[in-house]
């Protein structure tokens, strides 16, 4: 079964939004857990808008399901990874500005910065996963791919969430199956994650049936004001099932 891990960021930006402890980001993780999510992934940014330095280690003492950190590799984050010693790190091509992770890493151009990333990563024992996009993904980054030594590729899924339902959404679906073929067949594991809900999760991972994790945060959220928390998880374990 797909593994659900669900981003917590959401919770953060709440909180923030009124500059207290409301909602409590590290009791709702727990509840989250409790509920039945097998993973929680966070993703600090540099400016702290939402998950902050400081949640990460609260988080990372106090839970005991897999552990996701997404961010951009560079010093200060690479620092604090090393420190909190995730199951694993997402590694993203985020500059510091924008607002959520929209485009996947262009392997072949940054191979070095990936491979000494994860050679470092490696060496403390942490499992990595690199954030790309199959439908903006060249033949030389394919062929540069298993160089970088990564064990997981995350599928960038937004193309395919805003294309579901339409007369176009399975010939993009299709462009992810057989990018999922591909990387497989390279001993790279799968996970996926950006803009999956209730309505597309299902189908996704009928037809790409390898994907080991997904990362789900904005939509459950969203679902969960709707449904409840506890009944909001349960709906999308449903779907992984």
């Amino acid at each position: 079964m797909t593994q659900l891990s669900v981003n917590v960021n959401k919770l953060a930006t709440l909180r923030n939004s009124r500059g207290k402890n409301n909602p409590d980001v590290l009791k709702t993780t727990l509840d989250i857990i409790s509920y039945g999510a097998q993973g929680i992934t966070m993703h600090p940014r540099p400016d702290g808008r939402h998950i902050r330095r400081e949640d990460v280690y609260q988080i990372a003492k106090a839970i005991d399901v897999e552990l996701n950190i997404e961010g951009y590799p560079d010093k200060n984050f690479l620092e604090m990874v090393k420190e909190v010693k995730p199951a694993q790190c997402t590694l993203v091509p985020d500059p510091p500005h924008v607002l959520t992770s929209n485009a996947g890493w262009a392997v072949a151009k940054n191979l070095q910065l990936l491979q000494e990333t994860i050679a470092n990563l490696h060496a403390r024992g942490i499992r990595t996963s690199i954030f790309i996009d199959p439908e903006n993904f060249s033949a030389e980054d394919m062929q540069a791919l298993p160089l970088t030594k990564t064990d997981r590729v995350e599928l960038y899924t937004e193309h395919y969430a805003e294309t579901y339902g339409t007369p176009h959404g399975e010939e993009v679906l299709n462009t992810y199956k057989k990018a999922a073929e591909i990387i497989n067949k390279m001993g790279i594991d799968l996970n996926a994650g950006h803009d999956l809900d209730l309505n597309n999760l299902r189908h996704l991972i009928q037809v790409i049936p390898t994907i080991k994790e997904v990362s789900i945060g904005h939509a459950l959220i969203c679902d969960s004001l709707k449904y409840g928390l506890k009944e909001t998880i349960a709906r999308y374990l449903a779907c992984l099932r």
